[in-house]
């Protein structure tokens, strides 16, 4: 089968295609996907650049696929042959990702593709409404007519966290720059959208709150726009970051006078440190978020498709801030 090997840490250079043996089901809750699409993120090209964990090389990245069910092990019993599955699964060096044409998966991290969405659409969906719904959902706790913030709404976990939030019935507001990624926003249901290029993020916030801040913020870019969402949270407010981020005592203190409550959330968690039960957890939020794809309540912006042997194309892509939404691999059918 056809894989897109890191052969070393460095640039987009360093992905290329390969052939190698296509994985069998040899455990007793081994599923085989034949993988139709799947999703990349900034993760991705972080890992490539920076190296595996591990130190794994070659490696397969990945962590987004959807597909369809080929063969299953003697103990699988929620799936068969010809069922259409979406998941999150591998992608940082020990574990085989998805960039490759054919995956074999434990059932318990498998959740059934959404009905009422494609196959590039459900493998661009994993990650990030699974990292926007533990932000919002598990830790900031948004509820009902709450003002949210969402940083960099038409981003890959920006655009998830943006409809979740409504989800919940909260109020969002976001920071885009104009024209696509703006209009994007809107009609994901965000109702203020502010141009952090040329307007004061903070005054904006306020006139449309009417208090000091926002009740939750939702950080998904870090950095120093980490540290300077500190001010945006209204007292006793929530603060969640997907992103690591270093710390300033200029924003410790504010933290503290603010009486904030600050929470993170790094959705490869439970896959990186072997957190089993909290990757069964991940796959109920996929569960649960599919009722919503197929209601219409969710949906995920796919910015760019590319062949799986340009997967080194759409990497440089993504680093340039030339996708809006999410960039996606696709396979032969």
């Amino acid at each position: 089968m056809r894989a897109v090997e890191m052969t070393a840490a460095g640039g987009p250079g360093v992905l290329r295609l390969a052939d190698v043996p296509e994985p069998q089901v040899t455990g007793e809750r081994d599923v085989k996907v034949r993988l139709r699409a799947a999703g990349i993120n900034p993760v991705d090209y972080k890992l490539r650049s920076g190296g595996t964990i591990g130190g794994v090389l070659p490696a397969v990245l990945g962590w987004d696929g959807a597909g369809i069910v080929e063969s299953t092990g003697p103990g699988v019993s929620r799936f068969g042959a010809g069922d259409e599955v979406y998941f999150c699964d591998g992608g940082f060096g020990p574990v085989p990702g998805t960039y490759q044409e054919v995956k074999v998966i434990d059932e318990r991290l498998l959740a059934r593709k959404p009905r009422r969405l494609s196959f590039i659409e459900a493998a661009a969906a994993p990650l990030v409404t699974i990292t926007a719904w533990e932000a919002l959902r598990e830790r900031a706790r948004v509820d009902k007519d709450q003002h949210v913030l969402v940083q960099a709404g038409a981003g890959g976990v920006g655009h998830m966290s943006v409809q979740i939030a409504r989800l919940a019935g909260a109020r969002v507001a976001t920071t885009v720059t104009p024209g696509p990624k703006a209009e994007l926003a809107s009609s994901l249901g965000a109702e203020l959208c502010i141009d952090y290029t040329r307007q004061d993020v903070g005054e904006r916030l306020r006139a449309w709150t009417g208090t000091d801040g926002a009740d939750v913020v939702h950080d998904t870019v870090g950095g120093r726009t980490f540290t300077a969402c500190f001010l945006l949270v209204r007292p006793y407010g929530d603060l969640v970051s997907n992103v690591e981020s270093p710390w300033e005592d200029a924003a410790i203190e504010a933290m503290q006078k603010r009486n904030l409550r600050v929470s993170f959330t790094w959705m490869p968690a439970p896959s990186v440190f072997g957190w089993a039960a909290h990757r069964v957890r991940q796959r109920g939020i996929l569960e649960e978020a599919a009722a919503h794809f197929d209601a219409g309540e969710l949906r995920v912006q796919v910015g760019a498709t590319f062949p799986l042997e340009r997967a080194a194309d759409a990497h440089r892509a993504l680093e340039a801030g030339q996708v809006t939404g999410k960039a996606v691999l696709t396979m032969d059918a």
